[in-house]
């Protein structure tokens, strides 16, 4: 059976296809903005004519979709193109997502008082009042006033809501408030986008909460269509996917970087290439840049997720996004200066070099007329480019500015990558790592025409191009284990600590794993449950999560390990601990994965000549403003082979990727087709 792995990105969708001799086809075919899921069709399609197959018969040669990841969501948050939002919050809390814990922007100090206030997804007057409240207990103290929710509801028509966010407090304890109040819109609001805190996030924290649930409304309507028209023609094609339509529209949060979460996945895998498992993975999209540190081979996870000026507080891999890519849009703020992103010219109209009615300058723009992309071979030949529209978008920005043309595409150019860079910072350095001692692995459409500009900003040594690098979500997504995490709050100190409501949760949450697997086609006897416990001493803000929480019964003495667990754990990231301190208890966690066997690359013919008989041409390009525009060799990817060697400055065309190699570095092909980048 062929394993297939789908990334839809707000530019391209990509496929690859693990076939039973172990080799992996890749596949691009543009997004398409309004139908998402067809442009995935698209790309199936691509794929089944390349196996000689008609659509259906190549879907039936599919098991299961072994993955499928979008930055669909993501893309709509950072871009702003969401859903109008009404929000029903406990009353006297209506204003926890903007009081937000004194966050004013996260990108600053909140003490700067140029930085203008955050600018809530709901706007006050859309966030209704309900008179109810719940104890901490999961007590009712005062029962749900329902006149205020069919108040809010009226209200909420008027203004023509497309979603509705309901967030009770301790709806995490006790949801029949929630519950209650959900049924009543989903009765009355037919048609309209409802969720509720407790099928979001059931966790303490209500500004986490509540956030977190807000982002889901808000994402929810264009997930939701996305999904419900995905279903309905993989069904016609007897396909099916990895979660539920029910189970992601409901959580559509949980959609967040699922495409650029997978990639840390296939980093790992890369690192083993050259022997290292410190890595900074980055994937750069049409409209997205989006970041992860790995050490020790680790990948980070992390419910402190900000995703623009958005809190979320699902537990997702450790992925930094900013609206940066090969779609983002150059602009003048009002202070005169050039700007690039985060809005971003996606697949339609996309990049003014495209033809297809942009006529704003784009990233990409900026790398067609400095050289660095080609006109005639983007995607294989598949999307011509035209120099000419490039060059009038660019000249929009490039005479206000008092430039000529090609300087204002350099301009563009340094501009996104130091972003990009600043971004990289963000995570390495101010996190206390010197980004230096680590291999900077690079994916998506845009990323290997700036990783080596990039890696030179930071002085990072050595750069990582996967074969694959244009379909980079959907490489890790074939390396990275499937499943779903489940958490419940306790919140309770040792010595209060109920376990026998702990080990009937940890029951719950497994159950619920376990349906959820079998429902995808997971075997129980691939199913893997890993438990950990989210602890803290007590005073303490900020939790530590201890992993190895022992399957079954816990008991006291096995609480005793966990404990001495939560010690060690607490030393090894902050250098000391607190025995001495009384320990709490906050969340349970639990991760329910299929059981995943290390992908095997195939490998490629040892060179036999000199990388030079892979010369495919030469190109003016811009390296220099002060040199100008100079002659490049360009290399075919296709005819390179393991072993060959290629110093910068040169330019290597692959059907759906260009890797641009400056001069400060070489290039070496190994032997499974990853271009290896070495700072000279």
């Amino acid at each position: 059976m062929l394993k297939t792995a789908i990334d839809v990105g707000g530019t391209f969708t990509d496929c690859l296809v693990l076939d039973e001799q172990g080799q992996i086809h890749q596949f691009k075919s543009p997004t398409i903005p309004d139908d998402p899921a067809l442009g995935l069709i698209n790309v199936l399609k691509k794929t089944a004519t390349f196996f000689k197959m008609e659509l259906p018969e190549f879907m039936s040669n599919v098991g299961l979709f072994i993955a499928h990841g979008s930055t669909l969501a993501t893309n709509a948050l950072l871009t702003g193109r969401i859903a109008k939002v009404g929000l029903m919050a406990t009353k006297g809390f209506r204003d926890t997502i903007e009081i937000r814990r004194g966050y004013k922007n996260i990108r600053t100090s909140r003490f700067n008082v140029f930085v203008p206030p955050y600018k809530p997804l709901v706007p006050r007057y859309l966030r209704i009042p309900v008179e109810e409240r719940i104890l901490s207990t999961g007590e009712i103290l005062k029962p749900l006033k329902e006149d205020d929710i069919y108040a809010a509801i009226k209200k909420f028509k008027e203004e023509k809501v497309e979603a509705v966010a309901i967030c009770f407090l301790h709806s995490y304890l006790n949801p029949a408030h929630e519950k209650r109040a959900l049924d009543i819109c989903r009765q009355e609001m037919n048609g309209t986008y409802v969720t509720a805190s407790h099928e979001v996030l059931p966790v303490f924290r209500e500004y986490e909460r509540f956030s977190t649930t807000v982002v889901s409304a808000a994402i929810g309507p264009i997930t939701e269509r996305y999904l419900a028209a995905l279903s309905e023609r993989l069904r016609e094609l007897g396909g099916g996917l990895v979660q539920s339509v029910e189970e992601s529209a409901r959580r559509a949060v949980s959609l967040i970087g699922s495409g650029p979460a997978a990639a840390p996945s296939g980093a790992i895998r890369l690192g083993q290439c050259i022997g290292t498992n410190n890595l900074v993975s980055v994937d750069v999209g049409g409209t997205s840049f989006d970041i992860c540190l790995i050490q020790n081979g680790v990948i980070p996870t992390t419910d402190y997720n900000w995703v623009g000026d958005e809190r979320v507080a699902m537990k997702l891999v450790d992925v930094q996004s900013i609206g940066a890519g090969g779609g983002s849009i150059a602009w003048i703020d009002s202070l005169g200066l050039l700007r690039v992103g985060p809005q971003s010219a996606g697949a339609d109209p996309g990049p003014a070099c495209y033809g297809k009615g942009g006529n704003r300058p784009a990233v990409t723009d900026a790398d067609l007329v400095l050289g660095y992309v080609p006109a005639d071979y983007f995607l294989g030949g598949e999307i011509p480019l035209k120099a000419d529209l490039a060059e009038k978008a660019i000249r929009s920005v490039a005479e206000p500015l008092g430039l000529d043309v090609p300087t204002a595409a350099k301009t563009i150019f340094t501009t996104v990558n130091s972003l990009m860079a600043d971004k990289m910072i963000e995570v390495s350095t101010k996190r206390g790592y010197d980004v230096r001692d680590f291999a900077l692995v690079v994916g998506g459409g845009a990323g290997p025409v700036h990783s080596a500009h990039l890696a030179e900003l930071l002085e990072i040594p050595t750069v990582i191009v996967p074969r694959y690098a244009a379909a980079y979500s959907a490489f890790g997504m074939l390396n990275m284990e499937l499943g779903r995490h489940f958490s419940r709050s306790v919140i309770a100190r040792m010595k209060l600590l109920d376990l026998e409501r702990v080990n009937q949760l940890f029951l719950d949450m497994e159950a619920e794993g376990r349906q959820i697997l079998t429902e995808i086609g997971i075997a129980p006897q691939d199913a893997v449950l890993k438990r950990s416990m989210d602890m803290r001493y007590v005073g303490q803000f900020h939790e530590v999560e201890v992993t190895g929480v022992p399957l079954g019964a816990i008991s006291p003495a096995e609480l005793e390990k966990i404990t001495q667990a939560f010690h060690v754990r607490h030393k090894d990231l902050y250098t000391f601990n607190m025995r001495e301190r009384e320990v709490e208890f906050l969340n349970l966690r639990l991760e329910a994965t299929a059981r995943h066997e290390t992908l095997k690359l195939a490998e490629i013919p040892k060179a036999s000549q000199e990388a030079s008989s892979a010369l495919k041409r030469r190109r003016r390009v811009l390296w220099s403003l002060d040199r100008g525009y100079e002659e490049t060799p360009v290399y075919d990817g296709t005819r390179l082979v393991a072993g060959h060697k290629i110093s910068g400055p040169a330019i290597i065309e692959e059907p759906a990727t260009t890797v641009v190699i400056p001069e400060s570095y070489a290039c070496t092909v190994d032997g499974v087709k990853n271009y290896i980048l070495q700072r000279r």
